[in-house]
């Protein structure tokens, strides 16, 4: 078992005295009483493995919320003149704002203000800022068109798009995490074999060699150890065919070929995130009350996330708990917390579902991303994108909301088909993300490093519609 493997125990939860000292936000003392029962001889095996994990998710907490009261809305103003610390105060007070307790003390999230311009016009415009983003809201336009209108329409009229995409993606030590002479392990997405991508070209690696992950992978990755001389950047660019098809649920389905992923495979409970707790069993007997075919009870699901649940940024997965419960309580959420919830409300009711991401990867946008996919006989594996319908719901273009349950547009590049699943050279330490990989990982000998010592980039360099 490796050491991010101990995540898999994180819903065991906390003895009472260490998580009274986390939620104050006295982390020294958190972690003095969490290492008391990880030293005593009586302390059973998984709470060990629970406390082993939350020990350094509170290490990382503090980063993502740097900002105190006066430092937040000092941002705010840099950004949008015109903000008052009223108008903060009313936006805390009405649970826009995420914040924690540090050492008894408000501490804020350092993206707030960008959560805000994301999913509010009025604060974008405010800014200056655009509302594109990984959720759809805003659509890049085409003519009179959005793109995503406008793939919708012609997956309606053809039944199936393709595009040649061509992308590059690259890491980077930081000048003051790089130390000559030491180890260096790199990692980075690459598009895997699924249902919907063919033809899958590694064009150019640097530095050479490198370890290529096989097409199948869960979480499938370009690997590089070397001992570093100078601080080099590592690079790949690859290309790959995606095909969307499209599914009119609206008329009966067809069987369809047999995929990779047995439905059967896909019923069960995995912890720590997805988990059938006693409140999501109740809600998903609320939702799918009276109703019997599985399609209905998936569309109920979907119509609960999209409508309901508020597009937000968050902090590092590394530092999320009981992720779907979570997110069916607050109702406010990124793509990965919405995708997870509704596969969670779908297993919960029976229906097979699962998990994807990757990127979002269309002409000028390159951005990390995650969605579902249900299974629904006949017709097969669907997909729910269920963040590209809240963002929908915000444009108040209901059609668009529609159609992404049961269908998905071209512009993917999927390279993940598995939550929490280890890459086949697993990371010697702790993962920036132990759950997904969107934009790569990076360790050295003696620890693994976090998003703030390492570059990255990602981006299209072509895309040929075909």
């Amino acid at each position: 078992m490796g050491i991010n493997d101990n995540f898999r125990y994180l819903h065991i939860g906390l003895p009472e005295d260490v998580l009274r000292l986390k939620y104050f936000g006295d982390f020294a003392g958190a972690d003095r009483a969490a290492l008391r029962y990880l030293n005593a001889p009586n302390t059973p095996e998984p709470l060990k493995r629970c406390l082993t994990a939350q020990r350094e998710m509170m290490a990382r907490l503090p980063a993502d919320y740097p900002l105190t009261r006066d430092t937040a809305i000092a941002l705010a103003q840099s950004a949008a003149p015109d903000f008052t610390a009223e108008e903060f105060d009313a936006l805390a007070a009405a649970g826009r704002i995420d914040w924690i307790y540090i050492q008894g003390v408000p501490h804020y999230f350092d993206r707030f203000f960008d959560s805000l311009c994301k999913t509010d016009a009025a604060y974008a415009a405010r800014a200056g800022t655009s509302q594109l983003g990984a959720d759809g809201s805003n659509a890049a336009r085409e003519g009179g068109e959005s793109r995503l209108d406008r793939v919708a329409r012609l997956l309606a009229e053809k039944g199936e798009l393709s595009a040649r995409i061509r992308c590059r993606a690259s890491l980077r030590l930081k000048d003051k995490t790089f130390r000559k002479g030491e180890r260096v392990r790199a990692y980075l997405p690459l598009p895997c074999a699924c249902d919907a991508q063919s033809e899958l070209r590694i064009e150019r690696i640097s530095p050479e060699p490198a370890h290529i992950s096989p097409e199948n992978a869960p979480q499938r990755v370009v690997f590089w150890e070397e001992r570093m001389e100078e601080n080099h950047p590592f690079e790949v660019e690859f290309s790959y065919v995606r095909t969307a098809r499209y599914t009119d649920l609206t008329r009966p389905g067809k069987n369809r070929e047999e995929s990779a992923y047995p439905p059967e495979e896909f019923l069960a409970e995995e912890p720590p995130h997805l988990l059938f707790t006693p409140y999501l069993r109740a809600l998903t007997a609320e939702l799918t009350a009276d109703v019997e075919e599985p399609l209905e009870k998936a569309r109920r699901i979907y119509d609960f996330v999209t409508l309901n649940v508020k597009y937000t940024y968050v902090r590092t997965y590394f530092g999320l708990e009981n992720i779907a419960e979570n997110c069916a309580r607050s109702l406010v959420g990124d793509c990965g917390v919405m995708a997870l919830l509704f596969i969670t409300l779908c297993r919960c009711a029976g229906i097979p579902a699962r998990w994807e991401s990757g990127w979002k990867a269309e002409p000028g946008f390159c951005g990390a991303h995650d969605w579902a996919q249900f299974y629904i006989a006949p017709h097969g594996w669907l997909y729910a994108d269920p963040s590209f319908g809240a963002g929908a719901v915000r444009e108040r273009n209901e059609a668009r909301r529609r159609f992404y349950f049961g269908n998905l547009d071209s512009y993917r590049m999927t390279a993940n088909t598995a939550f929490q699943a280890s890459f086949d050279v697993p990371q010697d330490h702790w993962r920036a993300d132990p759950y997904d990989n969107q934009v790569g990982e990076m360790e050295l000998e003696d620890r693994g490093l976090r998003y703030e010592e390492f570059e990255r980039t990602k981006e299209v360099l072509a895309f040929t519609e075909m």
